[in-house]
């Protein structure tokens, strides 16, 4: 049997205990290198990280924004590959086995991997979820079931556009978490109007007890905060890898990486006892 860890679902009851969202925070494998992005990998928990989205770099990031797709074009340039990325979350798992770890991409490099390669070497480096984005529930038996056999969460993506016939269809084989996209367009698009996010949301919560995670344009504290009221977890990814481009060297970028994310967790963690206080 599939030793199931189970780590993405006792996180968000860990955060549901404390009554705070979480902070999930994306950056791309590989980019600006191995190294520098290992060492930030490392660090994220300890800044304020609740869960990880590891992004898994492809030469066609059709979904993405120019921020994620710099960060892809940076880490394949350097030589990030699929089994570097594996290796990467190996060796974070020697040192943290309670933070939540999720790959998110494209198909096409765990399709050249082979899918059961994948996931039994993603199962033993200690991935615990998947977001890929261009496969949608139709075609649920080419990775979605057997990433769920593995033990690992399949986490879907909702948007704007997902209407309630689509939506039941979309959480049919959903674990983890739902990851609601807060705005259309690639990621990194414009800030989301919270007060709509937020009613997006509540009509979402009636289809599903899932965990909601809100994502795309989120990019400052201040949004974060915001967002933070009402969701489970709130997912930054665009403004991390800027942090990286801005960064005149490689030790930068891992130190304004983590800066941002100290600021987004402190954020995120007040959001709710802010709100409260001016009720």
């Amino acid at each position: 049997m599939t030793q199931r860890h189970d780590r993405i679902s006792r996180r968000f009851n860990e955060l549901k205990a404390a009554d705070r969202a979480g902070l999930v925070t994306f950056i791309s494998a590989g980019d600006p290198d191995y190294d520098t992005s290992l060492e930030t990998l490392l660090a994220l928990p300890e800044a304020g990280a609740d869960v990880i989205e590891l992004g898994m770099p492809f030469t066609d990031p059709m979904a993405d924004g120019p921020s994620i797709q710099a960060a892809t074009l940076r880490a394949l340039k350097g030589g990030q590959d699929m089994r570097k990325t594996l290796s990467m979350v190996r060796t974070l798992r020697e040192r943290d086995d309670a933070t939540p770890v999720v790959l998110m991409g494209y198909y096409n490099p765990i399709y050249c991997m082979g899918v059961e390669a994948f996931l039994a070497e993603a199962a033993e480096a200690g991935v615990d979820g998947l977001i890929v984005v261009d496969l949608p529930p139709e075609h649920d038996a080419e990775l979605c079931l057997p990433t769920r056999a593995h033990g690992l969460d399949f986490i879907r993506l909702a948007t704007p556009t997902t209407d309630a016939k689509r939506l039941p269809l979309v959480l049919q084989n959903t674990s983890g978490f739902l990851y609601y996209v807060s705005s259309t367009g690639v990621t990194g698009a414009a800030a989301p109007s919270a007060e709509r996010v937020a009613q997006e949301v509540e009509a979402i919560r009636t289809h599903t007890a899932l965990p909601i995670g809100v994502g795309f344009g989120i990019r400052t504290p201040e949004q974060a905060e915001c967002i933070a009221r009402f969701a489970d977890a709130v997912v930054v990814g665009s403004a991390l890898t800027d942090s990286v481009a801005r960064a005149e060297s490689p030790a930068e970028a891992s130190r304004s990486v983590l800066e941002l994310t100290r600021s987004l967790s402190a954020a995120v963690r007040r959001a709710r006892e802010t709100a409260s206080l001016e009720a």
